[in-house]
């Protein structure tokens, strides 16, 4: 009879898994719980990245941590060069513990032996996105509070544009250079070379805490500039988590051409210090070096995100494309065509999407394999995340209530707003000096009177499989190029100029892209024409690459809802065909330096991708 009963058992598991993802299901709540317990462990000892990183450095001294163009770092190396950069900001008199120091450099090796060198002095990292110019760069630094500046030389000219309002601030400025041509500006690789590589005190970060700023990541919202994200030192372990949650082993190799001031850098850079693995850094993604990088320093795991999977995809085909030895990709933002064709062309290479929010308390894997799912809607992940996915109103921008004034369940199948539970295990720690944007991102009295919900801000829908899908994001913030674009931030650039009166910024979809593409409707100031080579001007010195529109469509009016806020959804629908629209539309063209009259010809070479955007 015993017999029986274990040979029913195990046929019963037998046909859950044939039939259902149940031991992948349970395989990976194993692993988030033992990352969840790790957590607290580290929560109770207050055991830090920065201690990870001086363990790690006496396990694996000569391991490579980093290897960038032809130089390779040893975890000793590293120790070293963070303490001699630790030790010129300390010495400078300016830094102490707890003060936040921004950094504006791209990727180099300089930006971790400065975040690493400003951890174990126990200071925030406030990293700054070095697109940023101007009144964005200005708004950035001042919100993270700091006093001491460090740029990339390459970047000199956009500090020296902002000096005189950071001098001002009493703003110490260091340029990564052995000498400066920018007066009241020091140097910084000059000190670096002269200081000691001695190991720092564990005492100088003795006032840190789990929930203290390891740093602050900026993040465009639903509003206005860029908003500082803090990440304490819990969030740096979730973060760096994500390399285990995904598969990373400790004798893979990555590589990474994403942006070390984002998410994706943390866990590239900062995952690999909890696995003891080697990072490969790109100053920045290169199609044609991709694959020769990855041969070249044998990776084994590869970061990315959509735009990158179809750039890669569409190069020339090659007869040595599958000849590598990368097993993982991590990223997100890849749709199910370029998955497929990536698989195709390169090979049997394991896709690990994932989905999360720089600031957000929930994220989630796919981890399946299922072509365009971001991860899975189990009771066994609930249990570890109060989640769920509600009733939106997309032309109202809110959440859809019931007669008791509570939200509403998406039904299976049904886009819908995903919102997570705040407690003291799942904490929204908010934006530095934005308290107005940190309380938009909460939802009150969501299924319950009293309780609060991070709104992520993202339309997300689950199937009858319980496979989770990114759908869109709401309200006044599109995906393009790989960063978050703030509408409201971008009509304020533009309605500066004197013949514009109104702007209403959305982004619409372009085939074969990644995201949408920024749009602009506006309304002319009584009297005034569209000067369009002086916008295309303005919107260049004040906004990054990503930001800046490409299409404009000028209008009489704007419709507006009955709370006054600008209508999109027509608009987001109407796209950019002339062909359909009345209203005159103009294309971005980086080579006259204008914005030109958009024609049906052009609007077929776009959409065909003769022209590229």
């Amino acid at each position: 009879m015993f017999t029986l009963v274990v040979l029913a058992a195990v046929g019963f598991l037998a046909f859950l898994f044939q039939r259902s993802y149940f031991f992948q299901d349970v395989q990976h709540v194993l692993i988030r719980w033992k990352i969840k317990k790790r957590i607290l462990t580290f929560m109770q000892k207050n055991y830090t990245i920065a201690d990870q990183f001086a363990d790690t450095v006496k396990a694996h001294p000569h391991k490579p941590y980093l290897r960038y163009k032809d130089e390779t770092f040893t975890y000793l190396d590293a120790d070293e060069l963070s303490n001699r950069a630790a030790r010129v900001l300390q010495q400078s008199g300016r830094v102490k513990g707890g003060d936040t120091v921004a950094l504006f450099l791209g990727n180099e090796p300089q930006f971790l032996w400065l975040f690493l060198g400003l951890l174990k002095l126990g200071c925030p990292a406030a990293l700054l996105n070095c697109n940023i110019r101007a009144k964005s760069f200005l708004h950035c630094f001042k919100c993270s509070g700091a006093k001491t500046l460090v740029a990339a030389e390459e970047l000199q000219d956009a500090v020296e544009e902002v000096l005189p309002s950071l001098l001002e601030q009493q703003v110490t400025v260091f340029i990564l250079a052995d000498r400066c041509r920018i007066a009241d500006v020091k140097s910084f690789k000059d000190k670096m070379s002269k200081a000691s590589s001695e190991p720092l005190p564990k005492d100088l970060r003795s006032h840190v805490t789990m929930r203290s700023a390891a740093g602050y990541i900026y993040t465009s919202g639903t509003t206005g500039l860029p908003k500082a994200a803090m990440v304490t030192h819990t969030k740096m372990w979730m973060y760096s988590f994500m390399q285990y949650m995904t598969g990373v082993k400790s004798n893979d190799v990555i590589y990474t051409t994403l942006p070390l001031y984002h998410t994706a850098g943390i866990i590239g850079a900062f995952g690999a210090i909890e696995r003891g693995i080697t990072v490969v850094l790109r100053t920045k993604f290169s199609s044609s070096q991709f694959w020769d990088d990855c041969r070249k320093y044998n990776v084994t795991v590869i970061q990315y995100i959509g735009e990158i999977m179809r750039y890669l995809c569409n190069t020339p085909k090659k007869p040595n494309d599958k000849v590598h030895k990368v097993r993982l990709a991590i990223g997100n933002g890849m749709r199910p065509d370029v998955w497929r064709d990536f698989i195709s062309t390169f090979g049997n290479v394991e896709i690990r999407e994932f989905y999360g929010a720089t600031e957000g308390n929930i994220s989630t894997v796919n981890y399946s394999g299922k072509m365009g799912a971001v991860g899975r809607d189990t009771f066994m992940h609930r249990l570890l995340f109060k989640y769920a996915v509600i009733k939106y109103d997309v032309d109202e921008d809110k959440p859809v209530r019931d007669s008791s004034g509570f939200c509403v369940e998406a039904s299976r199948g049904e886009p819908g707003l995903l919102v997570s539970e705040i407690t003291m295990k799942t904490p929204f720690m908010g934006y530095a000096g934005d308290v107005q944007q940190t309380e938009k991102k909460r939802l009150h009295n969501v299924f319950r009177t009293g309780d609060m919900y991070f709104n992520t801000g993202d339309l997300l829908r689950v199937d009858e499989d319980n496979f989770i899908y990114f759908q869109d994001r709401v309200g006044d913030t599109f995906r393009w190029k790989g960063e978050n674009v703030a509408t409201t931030e971008v009509a304020d650039v533009i309605t500066m100029m004197e013949c514009i009166k109104e702007a209403n910024v959305y982004g619409v979809e372009v085939p074969g892209q990644e995201g949408r593409v920024g749009m602009a409707a506006i309304s002319l100031s009584d009297g005034k024409h569209f000067d369009s080579t002086g916008v295309f001007k303005h919107v260049k010195k004040f906004l990054p690459t990503y930001a800046r529109p490409r299409f404009m469509r000028i209008q009489s009016t704007l419709d507006v809802t009955g709370t006054f806020k600008h209508m999109k959804t027509k608009l987001v629908q109407d796209g950019f065909n002339p062909n359909q629209i009345t209203a005159p539309l103009y294309l971005m063209d980086e080579e006259v330096k204008d914005y030109i009259p958009l024609t049906q010809d052009l609007f077929d070479s776009v959409m065909s991708g003769k022209i590229k955007i």
